[in-house]
C-alpha cells in the first residue's frame, strides 16, 4: 500500500510541477482540467449515476470548463461570481452537513449532480486565475489547506478529546476532533507569518506575485486573521462534505483512480471550497 501510495505521488508531481512552473499557465489549466473532468466522473458514480451518466458528468464539467476558458473568463476579475461560490460553500455545506449522511440521499439526484458539478467547474476556474496571479499565490493556497491538513492530523493524535469530549463530526469523519481542527488553524497562522516574511524580504527583488497570505494581511491584521482561519476551517467542510457523501454512497474512496490514494476527489476534496473563497477574499 505505502509504495502504491510513492509511486502514484511521483507519477503525479512529474506531471504536476513541470505544468506548474511552466511560463505559460495554459498546461497546468490543462492538467487540472483532465484531473477535474474525472472527479466529475467519480461525483456521478458517488450520486448513483450508471457508467453513461458519470461519463455526462465529466463531459458536462469539461465542457463547462472549456466555455469559461474560451469566453476569456480566466482573465477577468469575477467579484460577483466568488461571492455567489463563497455563498454556496458557506450556506450550501452548512445545511449538508446538518442535514447529515441520512439526509444526502434525500435531495434530488439531479440537484446533487448538478452542484457537484458546478463545485468542480468553480474550482477549476479558481485555479486557473490563481495560477494566471502567479505561482507563488497559487502555492500559497495549497499550502494553506496541507498545513491545516497535515497538522489537525498530528494534533488530533496528540490532543484529540483532552479538552472537548465530543468528536467534531462522528457520524461523517469520527477521526477528526476539534483539537485536530484549531491545531490546522494554528499551523495555517504560523505559516502565513512565515511566508508574509518571505514576500517581504525577497517577494520584490524575485519579482513573483505576493501570496495569498500578504494579500490578506494588506486589509489589516485582524482581518488577515479572521480570514485565514475562516479559509482552514472551509477546507474542514469541504472534507466533511466529501466524506459524507461517500457514506450515503456506502464507499470508502472517490474511485481507485489513483492507487493507493483513492480518487481524484480524496485528493482535491479541501481545495473545492477554499480555491474559490481565497479568490473572493483577494478579490473583495
Amino acid at each position: 500500500m505505502l509504495l502504491q501510495r510513492v509511486i502514484t505521488a511521483l507519477a503525479l508531481l512529474a506531471v504536476l510541477l513541470p505544468a506548474l512552473f511552466w511560463p505559460s499557465p495554459i498546461p497546468f489549466a490543462v492538467v487540472v482540467l483532465v484531473l477535474l473532468t474525472a472527479g466529475a466522473w467519480e461525483w456521478g458514480r458517488l450520486n448513483g449515476l450508471a457508467r453513461a451518466g458519470s461519463l455526462a458528468c465529466g463531459a458536462a464539467c469539461l465542457s463547462l470548463c472549456g466555455l469559461a476558458w474560451q469566453a476569456g473568463l480566466v482573465g477577468r476579475p469575477l467579484p460577483l461570481l466568488w461571492v455567489g461560490a463563497g455563498a454556496l460553500w458557506v450556506l450550501g455545506g452548512a445545511q449538508v452537513l446538518r442535514r447529515g449522511v441520512a439526509g444526502w440521499p434525500l435531495l434530488s439526484r439531479g440537484i446533487r449532480v448538478v452542484v457537484g458539478v458546478l463545485a468542480l467547474w468553480l474550482a477549476w476556474l479558481a485555479l486557473a486565475q490563481a495560477r494566471a496571479v502567479g505561482i507563488n499565490f497559487l502555492l500559497s493556497v495549497f499550502v494553506l489547506v496541507w498545513a491545516a491538513d497535515v497538522a489537525a492530523y498530528f494534533a488530533g493524535r496528540a490532543f484529540g478529546l483532552r479538552l472537548v469530549s465530543v468528536r467534531l463530526a462522528p457520524a461523517v469523519s469520527p477521526g477528526k476532533s476539534w483539537e485536530g481542527a484549531w491545531g490546522g488553524m494554528l499551523a495555517v497562522v504560523a505559516v502565513a507569518l512565515v511566508w508574509q516574511q518571505i514576500d517581504a524580504t525577497w517577494g520584490q527583488a524575485g519579482g513573483w506575485s505576493a501570496s495569498v497570505y500578504t494579500r490578506l494581511g494588506e486589509r489589516g491584521p485582524v482581518l488577515g486573521l479572521l480570514a485565514l482561519l475562516f479559509l482552514a476551517a472551509m477546507s474542514v467542510v469541504g472534507d466533511l462534505v466529501e466524506s459524507l457523501v461517500k457514506r450515503a454512497a456506502g464507499v470508502k474512496d472517490s474511485s481507485g483512480l489513483l492507487p493507493g490514494h483513492g480518487g481524484v476527489l480524496d485528493r482535491v476534496d479541501a481545495l473545492l471550497p477554499v480555491l474559490p473563497l481565497a479568490m473572493m477574499l483577494v478579490a473583495i
